[in-house]
């Protein structure tokens, strides 16, 4: 705009003449005013974002339990015959579980063929939930269902955890192929650990269905030919909380089982955690605001014109250059 303007003015006049009726009008200023009103609009942006910071740094005594939810991610969690699907009312279990713990820790395991730690121990329980929200059968490359090994990163997990204190519970269709989860749940057991298990799956089962760039194009079928038929093994993740020394709940599309589960854990012996917290958040956009305001009167007052000196230094050199011509 400045560039414009000068145009206009070189194109109104010639630069002698230019120049003396432009004498008290101030070529710097007009940019200045520019850069306050431009700083003032990037403070009221901050204004309008609300920043916090948090005052103090607070140490929070919580009690409660440690519960390591080991979710079964195999494809045949896919399975309709629990709806929406054995995977998806999981998921719905898992977010209410979440919203009913009270001071307790919680972490996250996914397995198929092979098992990952998605969410470490802790009492974040946003965290927890956008972990949970992004879990789906692909995630997992291998393929089958290591329930054993599973409980074991379960339990190595939870770490130091005090004994009586601490909960696993498995979410399957119970469909193992892979190793001995009655095993595993014994050995957690001996180290305190309950295992407790919810059966995704009806005892008819229900055919796997199969995704292509998110879309179902059929059903899994095997070597032969003939589609492939999942069913709940609850008889296997029976004996495997019998040997954990927990329950084993068979879920229904009335009753994914999280009341009995849930119960279970607060009957359990409560443990002492600690965890550092900022609190007292302060909003700081009234620092901005101010500032704002003050920059917006700072630009009002600045005059177009040039000031006292500058017109005194302009005729000075006005009288020097008459001389210069004599």
């Amino acid at each position: 705009m400045l560039s414009w303007r000068k145009k206009s003015l070189s194109s109104f006049a010639g630069d002698e003449v230019l120049s003396r009726l432009t004498s008290e009008i101030s070529l710097s200023k007009p940019f200045i005013k520019f850069i306050l009103v431009l700083v003032a609009f990037a403070s009221l942006t901050l204004a309008v974002m609300r920043p916090q910071l948090g005052s103090k740094l607070e140490e929070v005594k919580r009690k409660g339990v440690d519960v390591m939810i080991a979710l079964d991610v195999s494809n045949s969690m896919n399975a309709e015959d629990i709806r929406p699907s054995r995977l998806e009312r999981s998921k719905q279990a898992i977010y209410r579980l979440i919203d009913k713990l009270e001071g307790d820790r919680i972490g996250l395991i996914v397995f198929a063929g092979q098992s990952y730690v998605q969410l470490p121990i802790t009492t974040d329980y946003s965290a927890a939930k956008l972990f949970l929200s992004t879990i789906s059968t692909d995630m997992v490359p291998t393929q089958g269902t290591a329930i054993g090994n599973a409980i074991e990163m379960a339990v190595e997990s939870l770490g130091d955890s005090v004994k009586h204190n601490s909960a696993i519970i498995v979410i399957t269709d119970g469909e193992n192929h892979e190793d001995d989860p009655v095993t595993a749940a014994a050995e957690a057991a001996k180290k305190g650990v309950v295992v407790h298990a919810i059966g995704m799956g009806s005892n008819d089962g229900a055919p796997v269905p199969v995704y292509r760039g998110g879309n179902k194009i059929g059903f899994l079928e095997d070597n032969s030919g003939n589609t492939v038929i999942s069913k709940l093994d609850q008889f296997s993740l029976q004996d495997m909380c019998d040997a954990g020394k927990g329950k084993f709940v068979r879920a229904t599309n009335s009753d994914d089982g999280l009341t009995k589960i849930l119960s279970e854990i607060k009957s359990m012996e409560k443990q002492e955690f600690s965890s550092k917290l900022f609190t007292d958040y302060d909003d700081q956009f009234q620092y901005f605001l101010g500032l704002t305001f003050l920059l917006l009167i700072f630009e009002q007052l600045i005059s177009r014109r040039k000031s006292s000196v500058m017109k005194r230094l302009d005729l000075f050199n006005e009288m020097k250059n008459k001389s210069n011509r004599k």
